[in-house]
């Protein structure tokens, strides 16, 4: 008899009933992709119409998933995981920081404009961090794990493909979409804007850093993907192509921090990987690297032209121009800053660092929150590959810890919590990397529990004694 049939005392059912798929509700991961369609399919310029408030479409779901969260705390009938958790602890100290520096900026005076930005932006990184405390709670097994990352590497796939169309034929196909309720906010960024003799994409991102870190920290997933589905003997077409195209949209973005974030995440995946796979990988990374240069003629030219002559170029030297005048912001609000958010780059300057930018407006106490974030993300991938004996749990604390340690290297080069999408996949990725580490260990307690049953073929207790205790 079924296990639901044996709790009710009805005859189970038998033959074909049984090898019906049984239907799944709505779940954490469900209401996750719900989140990851809205912020990665939904062109990001596009804003609620009938609030004053820059709200896209992610942001509110994101502030229901904070609602969702914090109810399901309160109750143990929603599925919603309790106890104690390295990323979660983490982001929690994280929202601490951020509403520290929101208490002291505000209780003194602030200009209007930068008071409004201030009460905007602790909306924006409260939404974001509830879906890190949201994901790391509310998705429980690796079997929604991977239909969670499976969608990430999908919706980064499509974003490459209007990227590349961008990039290749000057039409913007995310220029077209329109939809009810949501209106147009200009972003102060041309898409058609060029470098060298190449125009810059942005797919459905604001910018083409912002675009090309999305890719970037796709690449790693579309490798997991690929080699797993060859692994188990299924057909991996689609999941190649995903990786091309997430691929090619990080190159074509021509942005040192895609370059940089693809090399770092490239790196760990090989570290990683089984020796077999690292030969694989390196000879299908410098394969495709020399099919993009062939197919694209000049493009290796102007990467390189990026990095070569790196110390003569406008905008690093613009970058490091700046670092005077913020270290004397810095020495104004040391510990919890001058208030997120009211840096304005339009009245101040533009500082393409956000360790930097969050050193001003958060403090040190600020900083050290967002790196001890990424850290606890980091430590977690790390753990799941201690405790794991499961290859494809290991294969994938590897591609999240890839991505998570991509976004903390974009953070290096430009203001990532600027930009709505690349943040909301950088919490996204912190959070699934504390879901992985619950599914890890409870993975980890089922064998523990199941090691005398196959050891004597009796139900003994874990520790294979026979008394109780």
């Amino acid at each position: 008899m079924s296990e639901q049939a044996e709790r009710s005392g009805q005859p189970g059912r038998s033959g074909q009933d049984e090898d019906r798929p049984v239907r799944r509700g709505v779940d954490g991961a469900t209401l996750l992709c719900l989140f990851l369609l809205a912020l990665l399919i939904i062109p990001a310029r596009l804003v609620l119409s009938f609030v004053p408030m820059t709200l896209p479409p992610a942001l509110v779901v994101a502030l229901m998933l904070g609602v969702l969260w914090l109810s399901g705390q309160m109750v143990d009938t929603v599925g919603m995981s309790k106890g104690r958790n390295i990323v979660r602890t983490a982001v929690g100290l994280y929202l601490a920081a951020h509403l520290a520096t929101y208490g002291v900026a505000t209780r003194r005076w602030l200009p209007t404009d930068e008071l409004t930005v201030a009460d905007s932006s602790i909306v924006r990184i409260t939404a974001m961090i509830a879906v890190a405390v949201f994901v790391c709670d509310a998705v429980r097994t690796k079997e929604r794990l991977d239909k969670v990352l499976k969608l990430v590497l999908g919706c980064s796939a499509v974003i490459a493909f209007i990227g590349l169309v961008q990039f290749g034929l000057g039409v913007d196909l995310a220029g077209y979409v329109s939809l009810p309720g949501l209106r147009a906010q200009e972003n102060g960024y041309a898409v058609m804007e060029s470098r060298s003799i190449f125009r810059r994409p942005t797919g459905t991102t604001n910018h083409p850093i912002e675009y090309g870190l999305v890719c970037a920290m796709a690449v790693p997933l579309g490798a997991h993907y690929v080699f797993q589905a060859r692994d188990e003997g299924a057909p991996y077409a689609r999941w190649l192509v995903c990786l091309a195209l997430v691929g090619l949209g990080a190159l074509t973005a021509l942005s040192r921090t895609a370059i940089v974030a693809v090399a770092v995440a490239g790196l760990i995946m090989v570290a990683t990987l089984p020796k077999q796979r690292k030969i694989t990988t390196l000879l299908v990374g410098g394969g495709f690297f020399l099919g993009a240069s062939l197919v694209v003629p000049g493009l290796f030219g102007t990467l390189r032209g990026m990095f070569s002559n790196i110390e003569d170029d406008p905008s690093v030297k613009a970058r490091t121009a700046d670092y005077e005048a913020a270290a004397e912001q810095i020495d104004l609000h040391p510990l919890l800053g001058r208030g997120f958010g009211t840096y304005l780059p339009t009245k101040y300057t533009i500082l393409d660092n956000q360790f930097l930018l969050t050193l001003i407006e958060n403090g040190y106490l600020g900083l050290f929150a967002l790196i001890g974030m990424f850290l606890a993300a980091a430590f977690a991938a790390v753990r799941v590959r201690v405790i794991s004996r499961d290859e494809h749990l290991k294969s994938l604390a590897s591609a999240l810890l890839a991505g998570v340690l991509a976004g903390g290297i974009g953070s290096i080069t430009f203001d990532l919590l600027g930009f709505s999408v690349a943040t909301g996949l950088v919490f996204t990725m912190v959070g699934l990397t504390g879901a992985l580490l619950r599914a890890a260990r409870a993975e980890a307690r089922t064998a523990e529990a199941s090691r005398p049953l196959e050891a004597d073929g009796t139900p003994g207790a874990v520790g294979g004694g026979s008394g109780g205790g």
